[in-house]
């Protein structure tokens, strides 16, 4: 499985960006999918995961009622809308894949087998 980030940018405080990412594969429709960050000098941390049919969803508190995650099963695409960005939500943000029967809590990241590059998310003040 290979995963693509995308919508990554420079945005004022208060404002919204839109990341996709675009995965290969006909699998995709089975994994588990998640969003995490990592800003620099701190660890890799959980933002956002939504189960293969997208029924259910966990958010970091740190976005909760800001950012939605979403997926599109016929365009092997996941997404994460982020509202009223703020300058801590500055970060590379991640996308990554696991499959359904692993195991491990949505947001523990051992779980997810599968990552992207990366896109940056800059926040300015």
């Amino acid at each position: 499985v290979q995963l693509v980030e995308s919508g990554g940018g420079l945005v004022q405080a208060g404002g919204s960006l839109r990341l996709s990412c675009a995965t290969s594969g006909r699998t995709f429709s089975t994994y588990v999918m998640g969003w995490f960050r990592q800003a620099p000098g701190k660890e890799r941390e959980f933002v956002a995961a939504i189960s293969w049919i997208g029924v259910i969803t966990l958010y970091a508190d740190s976005v909760k009622g800001r950012f939605t995650i979403s997926r599109d099963n016929a365009k092997n695409t996941l997404y994460l809308q982020m509202n009223s960005l703020q300058p801590e939500d500055t970060a590379v943000y991640y996308c990554a894949a696991s499959p359904s029967g692993a195991s491990g809590s949505y947001d523990y990241p051992d779980r997810y087998d599968y990552w992207g590059q990366g896109t940056q998310v800059t926040v300015s003040s």
